[in-house]
């Protein structure tokens, strides 16, 4: 285990970093926050590349040097200090390996084309309004197939699959902010639901509620951030 120290998490207001901010506040770790002023493009600044070369939040400083990547971070910080995941002798430790990759290689990377398709069908609209009807029906399936698979899991909840999941349940009500999104239906998926009612009772998520301005209800129903400080976009 490394030495004890305050981590550094490099953040923007309901960005990823929200998800690696519940977990460490979660598992009572001793943490400070640095913004990335997004509005300013600081993520593709010199400096913070050094950190993070993909100039993408979140990033976390920790002794074995700065870590990026959601998924990456949970791992470590619940092998690092338990209480995140299944510890690596856990009977069901694999089952919560392939959910974790699965949120982050598969559903994450879903909501990420959806939210910026341009990067993915150039400037075209009638390009972008298609791949983003083709994205929901994937996220749509995605989302099914937690759902189904959740309300077996039998590892000590909340772990940071659950807060990850919660992260982009409340990025599907929320984003993008000038399109339609009556395509997604939290009461549909139960399991993810009641999950996210249980996040809402921890005071790792009261504290976000007021550092990122997310409201009272960040996962069941969501609202657009009204962060004291720095830009979700």
């Amino acid at each position: 285990m490394p030495a004890r120290m305050t981590y550094v998490l490099h953040y923007a207001p309901d960005n990823a970093s929200l998800i690696v901010r519940l977990a460490l506040d979660h598992a009572g770790l001793p943490f400070e926050t640095r913004l990335v002023d997004r509005a300013a493009r600081a993520q593709t600044s010199d400096g913070y590349r050094a950190l993070n070369p993909n100039g993408l939040i979140p990033t976390l400083e920790t002794p074995q040097g700065a870590l990026f990547e959601t998924g990456a971070i949970l791992l470590w910080l619940a092998d690092t200090h338990g209480g995140l995941g299944p510890a690596p002798d856990h009977p069901h430790r694999g089952n919560w390996l392939k959910w974790l990759f699965f949120t982050a290689n598969t559903l994450h990377p879903a909501l990420r084309m959806m939210f910026y398709p341009e990067k993915y069908t150039g400037e075209d609209r009638r390009d972008q309004a298609r791949l983003r009807r083709l994205l929901q029906g994937q996220i749509t399936t995605n989302l099914r197939t937690l759902d189904a698979a959740a309300a077996d899991w039998h590892f000590p909840a909340p772990t940071g699959l659950d807060f990850y999941i919660a992260g982009c349940l409340r990025w599907c009500a929320v984003y993008p902010a000038d399109t339609d999104r009556r395509w997604f239906d939290l009461s549909a998926y139960r399991t993810l639901h009641q999950m996210c009612l249980r996040i809402e009772t921890l005071p790792a998520c009261a504290t976000l509620q007021c550092a990122e301005g997310l409201g009272d209800t960040p996962f069941t129903a969501p609202r657009a951030p009204t962060p004291p400080q720095g830009s979700a976009t």
